[in-house]
């Protein structure tokens, strides 16, 4: 079992950034690829970014590259997202997630092994 704790949500206007953190507790941190999924009101839950086991690989929705970045700390069991240049669509609850493998599988939301309660960030226009 991996208990995930989200914080770093909030409100922000437009153009500006916000870093949401991760705390992770439970089995080995570096046992886990991480990744970042949001979701809107009335839309499905999607993949925004994730990173595998050891920190040194990532990957982006298109929505968000160039914008957002991913990282880990394994020492800390922590991992975060530095949201830059916010947009009222980046509006969503956003949850952190844990998966065993780092693969073309992190990135759907029915193949997560573990998630956060999530944490509300909403982008003002």
């Amino acid at each position: 079992q991996v208990q995930l704790v989200e914080s770093g949500g909030g409100t922000v206007q437009t153009g500006g950034s916000l870093r949401l953190s991760c705390a992770a507790s439970g089995r080995a941190f570096s046992d886990y690829a991480m990744g970042w999924f949001r979701q809107a009101p009335g839309k499905e839950r999607e993949f925004v970014a994730a990173i595998n086991h050891a920190g040194w690989n990532s990957a982006y929705a298109d929505s968000v590259k160039g914008r957002f970045t991913i990282s880990r700390d394994n020492a800390k069991n922590t991992v975060n997202l530095q949201m830059n240049s916010l947009k009222p669509e980046d509006t969503a609850v956003y949850y952190c997630a844990a998966d065993r493998d780092y693969g073309p599988s992190i990135t759907l939301a029915i193949s997560i092994d573990f998630w956060g309660q999530g944490t509300q960030v909403t982008v003002s226009s």
